[in-house]
């Protein structure tokens, strides 16, 4: 089996950056997930959750999603099956099919 390497290319040209586009770069944000406070909100909450739970977090938060769902609590089923998706979303993707979200 022959294996084909190709190496990158090299700049035949030294990239220069003026001061004003230096600027502009290093105002952006260095993280790539925007502004979504809401999301962030949600991942501390799953953190904490593993935190607490361990290995078992995503299951107990989908036990709980369909506990609040069957008792008729939709904010309550929402937000622990946003922790079980931030943990395992295969498994939440499933629940959310059962409990009919």
């Amino acid at each position: 089996m022959t294996i084909r390497y190709a190496a990158a290319s090299p700049l035949h040209a030294p990239v220069t950056l003026s001061r004003a586009r230096l600027a502009r770069i290093s105002r952006a944000p260095a993280n790539d997930n925007g502004d979504v406070p809401q999301r962030d909100q949600v991942l501390r909450n799953a953190l904490l959750h593993f935190a607490e739970h361990g290995l078992r977090a995503a299951e107990d938060a989908g036990e709980r999603a369909a506990a609040a769902a069957a008792l008729g609590d939709a904010a309550g089923s929402a937000h622990w099956l946003e922790i079980c998706h931030a943990l395992d979303a295969r498994r939440a993707r499933g629940l959310a099919k059962r409990i009919g979200r």
